[in-house]
């Protein structure tokens, strides 16, 4: 569950290039000029990173070390990199699992041939890395489940798996896990062939083991290893760590076992019509990793970031705050001068949706057992949302969201790219004011004009500028909104207490499946659980019972959809926006397309070492005042 408050930061200008000097004496010690032999047109792509707490993927809690991590290792799917919606396909797994009838079994083809990195932890063959099985799932499992690992993911699996409860019960004792007790929900069948018993159906499953959770891992590193197991990761994917110098950079260069042992991975061929268009599918069935060699520099400092970037340095950067007026134009495009350099803007819907909400507990907006006023208040909520200026809204946030038209956003199965049932429309919203018995905004049964107040869990300066734009929107239609600053504590226990009348919010897709959205709407989620706005639907609660236990098929994508309607009618929120995410790339960087779930990504990006030449003789360090 991820809640979000404000997401935003308002951005500031910053002079672009006046850390020049001090970026390229603090960063010489990393990368091209570090002493490490290069070879002649190597591909070798400079990136930035977070400080990384390690490489053990039960351990690795937040996105730099999964990132990392993802690059070293692998799992039995992952999702498909062009392809949207999201798709799950095969990685380790030959193919997509077997599944049971009743969805409580999954069976898993291991592919033939797949061998870890060579490693000394491979004593018994003289430090060669041996081949992949099956039993290497269930222990990596085990491993998430042990407590003694103190795994930041065993929430993936609690109550989910047969057995494994137990397991990780028994792990709580004093003594070493017992790593050879059977769990009868994890078998090895044969060498190659991985079976999971659930307890439940567990649709989501399949998400879930395209995360580090489920990567494999050789027994033999750990025990080899011990405690240093975290720094010193072995694993079968397209990378293998070659340096880390904590807190300041982090390289991997190619997995030579994948050609050693003639493995053959592919650049995919499926995607998107406007990917052939864009160029994403030109390397379509050619061999990855294609780049040769990653560098990834811990910088905390954006402008010196930025100023990396810009010198050629890096080949891709995120758009900090303090950047964000340098780089963006009023218009919500690039600014010409990074445009005259080549530099490339993506930006993109992100999985993620915030909203104004409705207390359905509240006697002004919420439900009712009359019908006839619960009518009224529905129209009330519908007349807000119609007040609701997405077009003003858009623009405050610098172009940084789309509108959100319903609770599933764009990316996930059941999203609908249909005009919205209530869009912004004064007329309407009038209309429908006037006939949940406020016209003009004037109660027509004490004459005293509607007033509502939204509490906020936070008080900085863009959250009241925002508050102020929204009040004004419900102003055009004779409503008054007030204000309530919280803390986020307080915030949080007003919601849980179904104290609030109106709340401000958002909700961060934990997996690119919409019951983690529609999950918001049912009612035995009611506060304290993520239904803030305690709604309350038979119907909508009957079909969350139903998609819940459903594998992903077209029956479902239709129920989704359904759902939303319903919700979009009942209006428990103001769907507000989808934040963007935004990206800079130099045009010699080939093969990239936004991700959400960008783990084991950097296998398919490619880098153009003629274009980039060119580009660091008209625009690099020497040109950079330009």
């Amino acid at each position: 569950m991820k809640r979000n408050n404000n997401a935003f930061a308002s951005p500031t200008t910053v002079g672009l290039f006046s850390l020049l000097s001090m970026v390229l004496f603090c960063l010489s010690g990393c990368g091209h000029n570090d002493g490490s032999v290069m070879a002649e047109n190597e591909m070798v792509y400079s990136g930035v990173t977070t400080r990384i707490r390690g490489f053990d993927p039960v351990k690795a809690g937040d996105v730099s070390s999964a990132m990392a991590i993802s690059k070293i290792y692998e799992g039995l799917v992952q999702y498909s990199y062009l392809e949207r919606p999201y798709k799950v396909i095969p990685n380790l797994a030959e193919s997509m699992p077997d599944i049971s009838e009743d969805g409580l079994v999954y069976t898993f083809k291991i592919r033939n041939g797949l061998f870890f990195q060579d490693d000394p932890c491979f004593g018994k063959s003289n430090g060669k890395g041996r081949e992949l099985t099956a039993e290497d799932f269930v222990y990596s499992i085990k491993r998430v489940a042990d407590v003694k690992n103190q795994s930041t993911g065993y929430w993936v699996y609690n109550n989910r798996i047969v057995g494994l409860d137990d397991f990780r019960d028994k792990s709580k004792d004093p003594e070493s896990t017992d790593y050879d007790s059977i769990v009868e929900g994890l078998t090895a069948l044969d060498r190659y062939t991985l079976q999971i018993r659930l307890v439940a159906p567990y649709p989501q499953l399949l998400w879930v083991l395209t995360m580090h959770y489920g990567y494999a891992v050789p027994r033999e590193a750990v025990s080899h290893y011990g405690g240093e197991f975290l720094n010193n990761p072995v694993g079968t994917g397209p990378f293998v760590l070659e340096d880390w110098v904590r807190n300041y950079c982090v390289k991997f260069v190619r997995n030579p076992k994948w050609s050693e042992s003639g493995r053959i991975e592919l650049y995919p061929s499926v995607g998107e019509e406007k990917d052939r268009a864009s160029g994403l599918l030109d390397d379509a069935g050619k061999a990855v990793p294609i780049i040769d060699r990653i560098v990834q520099y811990v910088i905390s400092d954006p402008s010196t970031q930025w100023l990396k970037f810009v010198t050629g340095g890096l080949e891709s950067s995120a758009i900090s705050r303090d950047n964000w007026d340098a780089v963006i134009s009023p218009g919500g495009g690039l600014t010409e001068s990074l445009k005259k350099r080549g530099i490339r803007l993506n930006k993109q819907p992100s999985l993620n949706v915030f909203y104004v909400g409705f207390n359905m507990n509240d006697p002004v907006v919420g439900m009712s057992e009359n019908k006839a006023k619960d009518l009224g208040h529905k129209k009330l909520r519908q007349a807000l949302t119609c007040a609701f200026n997405s077009e003003t809204w858009i623009k405050f946030w610098n172009g940084r969201i789309i509108r959100a038209k319903g609770p599933i956003p764009p990316g996930v199965a059941g999203f609908k790219d249909e005009p919205a049932q209530y869009p912004y429309d004064l007329d309407k919203a009038t209309k429908l004011l006037a006939e949940a018995g406020y016209p003009d905004g004037v109660s027509a049964e004490t004459g005293k004009r509607l007033r509502l107040t939204v509490e906020l869990g936070s008080a900085d300066p863009q959250t009241r500028e925002a508050i102020d734009l929204m009040s004004s929107f419900f102003r055009e239609i004779g409503v008054l909104l007030e204000a309530s600053y919280n803390n986020w504590p307080t915030f949080l226990q007003k919601m849980e207490r179904r104290q609030c009348q109106l709340y401000r919010l958002g909700w961060i897709a934990d997996y690119p499946d919409a019951e983690n959205f529609l999950q918001l709407f049912y009612g035995p989620n009611s506060s304290p659980g993520p239904n803030h706005s305690n709604y309350e639907s038979p119907e909508i609660d009957k079909l969350y019972e139903m998609i819940r236990t459903m594998n992903d098929t077209h029956e479902r994508t239709a129920i989704y959809r359904k759902m939303a309607d319903i919700v979009e009618e009942d209006a428990p929120w103001i769907f507000t926006d989808h934040p963007m995410s935004f990206g800079l790339h130099h045009s010699w960087v080939k093969n990239y397309k936004h991700h959400d779930f960008p783990y084991g990504m950097t296998k398919y990006r490619k880098l153009d070492l003629v274009m980039r030449e060119e580009w660091q003789r008209n625009y690099g360090k020497k040109h950079w005042r330009e």
